[in-house]
């Protein structure tokens, strides 16, 4: 027995030693380290300080880790979370003190000048890594390995921060040339950290209170709120004390996107909704979801490993599915080893929780080791290459001050974030001085401001849609892009996938795009007399993807023909142009062939790209746009985007379209029906997803008035059309051609269209048969219980009377 206790205590020292002497060596070194992170009070950031410090742990990142918690006075007595991880309060700098701005990102950079103030632990490290709390870590994140320096910090790169090449660095740093968009991961020294914190908090007020220049094209914020004030603040304060980063933009990546080839990223960073086949996540979803408290609840599991080896054919993009579902695999393994350290009962066996717990799991996210190169100072030079070896690209899309394309712009451009389209978007917003005055969707979308053409200055013509090449030659002419493709999409469309150029063999004089069919005036007399060269003439539309520098020859042009096609009245007629209403409405359309006919730009026409719902979709094809120009249902549910033409869905609360069919429902034994009405359905719950976060981001308030906002709705709609068909009925002709300008624009479409909706029709022909036999035998049951009810009657007065006649009889 004593030799036992002997042999435990000589075990016990010699790991005593063995740390001691690791820590010791660490010191002389000077390698000690320490990860920080950043939350708030709230069940949405603990269910992501659970997933990062048990990836942290898997991970095995050296040395301590610290949550950095900002919290209220009011939210700490009802707060269930103070036992997440090694934690250090600091008082919550959400609402400023002064002004009553609430800005809760602030947090970040006064939770750190708290810290380095506070902690014993800041007088005892040397180097210090900052995450963010919607981060998975893959592997260790050592400073020196990744080749940070004192002086030198290393970081992720964050290209949208544009703010570091204009006006706004000028005006917030004494050296604007030292601004580096970095962010996500941060790795630095201590003595820089202690030299940047105070003009990290300081300099992020001051962004932040630079409403002036909040606007998206200076900023980069897509929502033009200022709510990345906080990342000007790291990058100006860095500036302002001569801190130059080690930029790499490998070592991140947001689930979803495709790493490049023969990396391998230390973090996944999930602050964008992702998806791997019919499965998606986003974490907004969860904003108020107390799952961790919640024993053996984890979130929706994504596909098996199995399932993703089958789904995707290209490698490198294959991979990025791997990692989409690791991060979300890690997180609710996280959540899993959460709730059985609470003590909740152990969970019911299922195949997912089997594969959690599985070799194979475990082998998949074995840590990770950083194998970048070890460079110098790396300034992140801005390339016509992405980081793929392929050509930046920019997307562009045109609408006008008005509330019927604020919605559509919600959805294109909650779509365009899902779909990981490379590059960034621009929104071409052509309005009037007048609608600019009233105008509320300013922060819908990264814009560039157009002056309105509706109304031809010397005819007086109205015509909307010449707006959309004006918009683009005005981007061009006041515009720097480094991109090297334009994909130009139409507002009312939603993206399923990326559109790249590089897939459909896109070079410059070869432009891809879709076809247009009923364009006829490719064939006849309007190509000869508006082109010299009508062999050339392409029918497509919709969707573009052309080369810069293509669209700089052609942008002009584009604008001239679509005036000149106005212009030529004689030549409306509908055996002409196609148009059913004769009314010159596709002159753009024509105006873009044409063009493109007269410099030989020879299009590559692709049918598997866009398809309109309620379309039957080609074999095998994977659209990657849904065009919800015309009316499209399935069985009773229908959508015409002309019903919401003068409804405000974006600016009243909670408002969202008519609800879709569940998919569970579609059942057709014609394979072709069932996938064309789950496309339908796909693309009305994506609206209406889009709809839901951006009320969500609007800070709605909460559902539990959603039924009385839809019967709200249902009423304004109601109310709209009935003022809308008031409007039609007193407009002149020319404007009266706006209501059913979509129609007007794809007669030939809906001729298609015609072909193949005979399913649809037959339900409506059917639907008042149906309701007649079901009347017929409602009537039947009402005349059956009527017969039975006098029989019974009847038989109860005569059995009756038989009982009254023997009583009377004498007693014998």
């Amino acid at each position: 027995m004593a030799a036992a206790i002997a042999g435990t205590v000589a075990a016990v020292l010699v790991v005593v030693l063995l740390y001691s002497s690791r820590a010791s060596a660490a010191v002389r070194e000077g390698r000690r380290l320490h990860t920080l992170f950043s939350v708030e009070c709230g069940d949405y950031f603990d269910w992501q300080a659970v997933g990062l410090l048990h990836s942290l742990r898997k991970a095995g990142q050296p040395g301590g880790v610290t949550r950095l918690l900002s919290c209220t006075d009011d939210q700490l007595p009802s707060y269930r979370g103070l036992d997440i991880g090694h934690t250090l309060q600091v008082p919550s700098f959400s609402r400023h003190p002064r002004t009553g701005d609430w800005y809760p990102a602030i947090n970040k950079p006064a939770g750190v000048v708290h810290w380095l103030k506070h902690s014993p632990e800041a007088d005892n490290v040397d180097w210090v890594v900052i995450l963010d709390a919607d981060q998975i870590v893959r592997g260790p994140i050592i400073p020196w390995e990744l080749g940070a320096e004192k002086g030198k910090p290393f970081a992720a790169y964050y290209g949208y921060l544009k703010g570091c090449d204009n006006i706004l660095a000028q005006l917030h740093t004494a050296h604007p040339e030292f601004c580096d968009k970095v962010g996500g991961i941060l790795a630095m020294h201590i003595d820089d950290l202690r030299a940047l914190a105070p003009l990290w908090l300081s300099k992020t007020e001051e962004v932040r209170q630079d409403k002036s220049h909040w606007s998206p094209n200076i900023t980069g914020d897509i929502y033009g709120m200022g709510w990345i004030s906080e990342m000007y603040g790291y990058s100006f304060g860095a500036a302002e004390v001569g801190l130059r980063h080690k930029i790499n933009d490998d070592i991140m990546i947001y689930p979803g996107y495709t790493p490049r080839p023969g990396t391998e990223p230390l973090i996944l960073h999930y602050g964008l909704p992702f998806k791997v086949g019919n499965w998606s996540f986003s974490k907004l979803e969860h904003h108020e979801d107390g799952i961790i408290y919640d024993c053996n609840r984890l979130f929706p599991p994504p596909p098996f490993p199995r399932e993703v080896e089958v789904m995707e054919s290209d490698p490198n993009i294959k991979r990025g599915l791997f990692l989409s579902i690791e991060c979300m695999n890690t997180l609710n393994e996280g959540i899993l080893l959460h709730h059985a350290s609470v003590g909740c009962p152990k969970p019911q066996w299922s195949k997912y929780l089997s594969f959690l717990k599985s070799r194979r799991f475990s082998e998949l996210t074995q840590p990770k080791h950083w194998k970048g190169p070890n460079v110098d100072t790396v300034h992140h030079v801005v390339s016509s290459k992405s980081n793929y070896g392929h050509p930046k690209i920019h997307t562009l899309f045109s609408t006008e001050c008005s509330s019927y394309f604020d919605w559509q712009t919600v959805g294109l451009m909650h779509s365009f974030r899902l779909s990981r389209q490379p590059g960034n978007i621009t929104r071409l917003l052509s309005c009037t001085d007048e609608d600019l005055k009233n105008y509320k969707g300013h922060d819908l979308a990264p814009t560039h401001y157009v002056p309105s053409m509706n109304k031809n200055p010397l005819t007086g013509d109205w015509y909307p849609a010449i707006n959309k090449p004006a918009a683009v030659v005005h981007w061009l002419n006041h515009v720097q892009t480094d991109a090297e493709f334009i994909i130009i999409l139409d507002a009312d469309m939603i993206m399923r996938s990326p559109i790249t150029p590089w897939e459909y063999g896109a070079k410059r004089g070869h432009p891809v795009s879709t076809p247009y069919e009923y364009l006829i005036g490719c064939d006849n007399i309007l190509a000869k007399l508006h082109t010299r060269n009508p062999s050339a003439c392409d029918k497509v539309g919709g969707v573009i993807i052309m080369h810069i520098d293509d669209l700089r020859r052609f942008a002009l042009l584009w604008l001239h023909k679509s005036e000149e096609v106005r212009a030529d009245k004689a030549h409306y007629a509908t055996n002409i142009t196609g148009d059913i209403y004769a009314s010159g409405w596709i002159s753009e359309m024509y105006g873009y062939s044409f063009a493109a006919a007269e410099i030989n730009l020879r299009h590559i026409i692709r049918r598997d790209i866009m398809i309109y719902p309620g379309y039957v979709p080609l074999p095998g094809a994977k659209y990657k746009v849904f065009h919800y120009g015309l009316r499209f249902g399935v069985g009773n549910w229908s959508f015409d985007k002309a019903d919401w033409r003068n409804t405000d869905v974006v600016n009243t609360c909670w408002a969202k379209f008519p609800e879709p069919p569940d998919p569970a429902t579609v059942m057709k034994e014609d394979p072709d029906a069932r996938d064309r009405d789950l496309l339908s359905i796909e693309c009305g719950r994506a609206l209406n997803k889009a709809l839901y976060l951006h009320h969500k981001r609007r800070s709605c308030p909460q559902l539990d008035t959603m039924h009385s906002t839809s019967t709200k709705i249902d009423q304004i709609s109601a109310s709209t059309k009935i003022e809308r068909v008031k409007q039609e009925s007193s407009q002149s002709s020319n404007r009266a051609n706006v209501g059913s300008m979509d129609v007007a624009r794809k007669k030939t479409v809906e001729r298609a269209a015609a072909t193949i909706q005979p399913v649809h029709r037959s339900r409506r022909l059917t639907r008042s048969s149906r309701m007649g036999i079901i009347a017929v035998w409602a009537l039947s049951i009402i005349v059956f219980l009527i017969v039975i009810s006098i029989f019974f009657t009847d038989r109860r007065r005569s059995v009756s009377r038989h009982r009254t006649s023997r009583s009377l009889k004498p007693h014998v």
